[in-house]
């Protein structure tokens, strides 16, 4: 679709007159938009940018944050801060990608060749991200190929007495012990694991299969990986509000604390989840909505898409929840029953007081919770033999230490092992952590691959065998994650590596958008390309609000390192617990050097973009009758010299092999190029760039 202005009645642009191009223009930079892949259907778009956005942290970072912060409130919070901060930006690269047709690198590109460097940030980081959630696919596969045994391996602890597993427990014995064989800290690298190795070889080879074709192999795995979860997740709800102590768990996550809305640090949790779940700064987004038609609604699929990544997350809540209710009244039952064993001893010695409870103690499935509350309130708690209520509370509930992959790997799968069939409840979870990483996976190797082919030719016609040295290298170096330490790294790349970076990436998306380009510009192209203006709210929201939130959030990130300092969890295999330890000082500089190299590309770009121009104008002008390089001069228009929007007019020959400047620089004002005097035929104009 062109867009021109010039005097009625529409005729082809004549020498020295330009036609301004929608982004779906030949450009002998870019791949022609003839060529480029697209969706065969919305719902295989829709599902793709679900897949990619409703990932493992819905079903284990949302709940836990949750359950840490209020539960109620912090989910009123969550979408307070989802409808004025994550909407907007989610649209905002929604419509990015949709109207430029580009990946991240050719989109911010488009806008100004000074902000070139944010697109090839976000591929930085998107590798990161590839590196370490690959491991996460391989451990689920380690976990869905144990699943198909009776009984579960990590139901009880091995026959021979291992005081690692006494002191601990049988799931997280099999997690720290048969699954990483973890070292005691980061700095004991320990040899490779390696049935780990082989697991994130089969990962990798997974990815690359499915992503070799592009979007038309990678969008038919789509259709089962990302409607997947959901029948597991609802069979999972199901069957978890059958089991005693389901409604004990739903009333502690919906019970609202409103006083955490004071805490700082709940809101710098609520707005970095609201910023990881819908994905924003990979460039993913902008990847997968380059393959839209240019008048798609993407402003009602920013809606919808966030509407069902929020619903997702409080659909994978109400799980955790009920089968942590489900857990938190089997532990109150078997510290009643411990209690009850040592009143039992008393009774044998013959010891009878006034205190003795009515019930019966020699069998403790006979005697519920409030019959054991009630006698503890009134006379357990004089004793000293008794110092515990056994009751379903907080405590019980809580998730310390298996926030993450612990609630994944220790707190399910020890739930799953008390279900009846318990190996076809395991296939199912394990199968759906592997589909919701594997959707995951492939908008972030999206994120990766789209942007290289679209900026560079030479990728883009060798499509297979980039993917393939893509997924080839990040096994490579994904072998430091399957040492014994391997899972250290794994934390510092998920708390570190990705964290900062991406919002830097976003803050200089907002600037560029916002401050560069102008909003106002902005919504001009968006109503030209959905055919209605988008309310002003956004422009407010962008400029604003937004803004500042990113760079709140990323003040507060920093400060909370600097003073706090970057911990992590270890594994105490003669303690057999859990205990924080401080990175030892390569590890910080190691943390430094990522957060560095993926940041770098912006200020790098920035002044290359500079020092290019400058040489440009330092080039002294051609002597004798060749080529004068000049600027473009325009003048307004009438709007009502505007062509048809339905109009194509030709465009001449010049006009094919100028590069473009801008989305649709066209507004409420219209403008059109004037000829230069004595101007020749061929003659290259100068690009220019419309930032500030």
């Amino acid at each position: 679709m062109a867009f021109s202005c010039t005097s009625a009645p529409p005729t082809v642009p004549t020498n020295g007159q330009s036609e301004v191009q929608l982004a779906t223009s030949p450009d002998p930079t870019e791949p022609n938009d003839e060529d480029r892949p697209a969706w065969d259907s919305k719902i295989q778009y829709v599902l793709a940018q679900v897949g990619f956005s409703v990932g493992l942290g819905n079903v284990w970072r949302f709940p836990y944050l949750c359950h840490q912060n209020g539960g109620g409130a912090f989910m009123l919070l969550y979408v307070f801060l989802l409808l004025i901060v994550g909407v907007p930006l989610f649209f905002m690269e929604l419509a990015a990608g949709q109207n430029i047709r580009q990946g991240s690198i050719g989109v911010w590109k488009h806008i100004s060749p000074k902000l070139v460097g944010i697109g090839y940030s976000s591929c930085v980081v998107c590798f990161y991200v590839a590196l370490y959630y690959n491991v996460i696919i391989a451990w689920s596969l380690f976990y869905l190929g144990n699943s198909f045994q009776y009984p579960l391996p990590w139901e009880q602890c091995p026959i021979d007495a291992v005081k690692e597993c006494a002191s601990s427990s049988p799931t997280q014995y099999f997690w720290f012990r048969k699954a990483l064989n973890i070292t005691n800290s980061i700095e004991e690298s320990g040899e490779f694991n390696p049935i780990m190795t082989g697991c994130l070889l089969a990962a990798w080879a997974i990815v690359s299969l499915a992503m070799i074709k592009g979007i038309k192999s990678s969008a038919r795995v789509m259709y089962f990986s990302s409607v997947f979860p959901y029948v597991v997740l609802f069979i999972f709800l199901i069957r978890g509000m059958l089991l005693d102590g389901a409604i004990d768990g739903i009333t502690y996550m919906f019970y609202p604390k409103l006083e955490i809305w004071g805490n700082v640090q709940v809101w710098r949790q609520a707005a970095t989840q609201v910023f990881f779940a819908l994905g924003l700064g990979y460039g993913s987004v902008i990847a997968y909505s380059s393959y839209n038609p240019v008048h798609n609604n993407c402003h009602r699929d920013a809606l919808m898409v966030s509407g069902i990544n929020f619903m997702t997350s409080v659909l994978a809540s109400l799980v955790v929840f009920v089968v942590l209710g489900f857990r938190a009244k089997n532990i109150a039952l078997r510290c009643v029953a411990e209690n009850l064993g040592v009143l039992n001893l008393m009774s044998s010695n013959g010891s009878s007081h006034h205190w003795w409870p009515s019930f019966n103690v020699t069998d403790p499935s006979s005697v519920s919770l409030s019959e054991y509350r009630q006698w503890y309130h009134e006379l357990g708690s004089t004793l000293g033999i008794i110092s515990i209520m056994c009751t379903v509370s907080a405590s019980s509930l809580c998730l310390q230490g298996v926030e993450g992959t612990g609630l994944a790997f220790i707190a399910f799968t020890e739930v799953m092992a008390l279900f009846p069939a318990s190996p076809f409840w395991s296939t199912l979870f394990f199968l759906m952590l592997l589909n919701l990483g594997l959707s995951t996976m492939f908008g972030t190797m999206q994120g990766i691959l789209t942007p290289l082919m679209d900026n560079f030719k030479l990728l883009g016609r060798h499509r297979t065998l980039l993917t393939v040295f893509s997924c080839a290298l990040g096994f490579i170096i994904g072998l430091l994650f399957t040492q014994r330490s391997g899972n250290y790294f794994v934390t510092m790349f998920d708390d570190y590596s990705a964290t900062l970076p991406l919002v830097i990436v976003v803050i200089f998306e907002t600037i560029s958008v916002a401050w560069v380009y102008g909003t106002d510009r902005f919504l001009d192209d968006i109503e030209l390309m959905l055919k209605w203006r988008p309310p002003v709210v956004y422009k407010y929201l962008w400029k604003y609000v937004c803004l500042l939130a990113m760079v709140g959030l990323l003040a507060a990130s920093l400060l909370r390192m600097v003073f706090k300092g970057p911990t992590y969890t270890a594994w105490d295999q003669t303690a057999a617990s859990e205990m924080t330890l401080a990175y030892p000082g390569w590890a910080l500089a190691m943390i430094v050097t990522l957060i560095v190299f993926a940041s770098l590309p912006v200020p790098i770009g920035y002044i290359h973009s500079v020092l290019k121009s400058r040489s440009a104008l330092d080039i002294p002008p051609q002597e004798g009758p060749g080529p004068e390089v000049h600027r473009e001069l325009y003048t307004k228009c009438n709007s009502t010299d505007q062509l048809d929007s339905n109009s194509h007019p030709a465009p001449c020959e010049e006009d094919r092999v100028r590069p473009r400047t801008s989305f649709l620089p066209v507004g409420n004002e219209q403008y059109r190029l004037l000829p230069q005097q004595e101007e020749e035929e061929g003659e290259e104009e100068v690009e220019e760039d419309t930032g500030v």
